[in-house]
């Protein structure tokens, strides 16, 4: 499958898909929202109509999580540090990424070069955030569609097409491979060293969230 990247706390706009952002060869990615609704049977209501009333409150409550699996190889990471004029490229082992991934899920948000916060994974799409058919593409041809990050924001402005009735939005549906994706945490990170290949397999679950600091 491939298009999925993880970007470093410290990943700004101008760094694109290639500065501070690791790269991962996912074979699968599971995407799993489950919605909190509190709800409580109403008593007797089965006695005036005949069947039983369940009430329940929408509050606009939800968890969302990302599961990736996946296999980790050498890689060539480019990082941008504080003071440096050019960015710095290494090539690391598939080891010394996995290490990498697993020193940012075990550190804090102040590590901003080692933590993550963002991930995306790039789907193709033929319809744009104003609900046009994007330029260039052909139904028929998949290959044609622009590769955009998943997320969970609708098309349209603030009370606008699919945000009818939300005053506020807070984020923006995407239309180019740079915008932002899925920002959160990586909740668990696991991979698999084996002595016969030099591949990692690796399982990560992402959850989506406003994180502090």
């Amino acid at each position: 499958m491939g298009y999925v990247y993880l970007k470093l706390q410290h990943h700004t706009s101008t760094d694109q898909l290639t500065t501070n952002v690791i790269e991962l060869k996912a074979s699968s990615v599971s995407i799993s929202v489950s919605k909190t609704i509190p709800a409580f049977s109403i008593p007797l209501s089965g006695v005036a109509t005949g069947e039983s009333i369940t009430a329940a409150l929408d509050l606009g409550m939800a968890q969302k999580t990302v599961s990736v699996q996946g296999i980790i190889l050498d890689q060539e990471i480019k990082k941008q540090f504080v003071g440096e004029s050019e960015p710095r490229t290494e090539t690391f082992t598939a080891h010394e990424v996995a290490q990498m991934i697993a020193s940012g899920v075990d550190s804090t948000g102040f590590a901003r070069f080692q933590a993550f916060n963002e991930l995306v994974v790039l789907i193709p799409s033929f319809v744009d955030s104003s609900y046009n058919q994007r330029a260039g593409v052909n139904v028929n041809n998949r290959d044609t569609g622009t590769l955009i990050p998943f997320t969970f924001a609708s098309r349209g402005g603030n009370n606008l097409l699919d945000n009818t009735g939300v005053p506020e939005k807070i984020s923006s549906f995407p239309d180019a491979d740079t915008d932002t994706g899925l920002t959160g945490f990586i909740r668990s990170f696991s991979c698999d060293i084996s002595g016969e290949t030099f591949e990692l397999g690796f399982s990560l679950e992402f959850e989506t969230a406003v994180i502090f600091p």
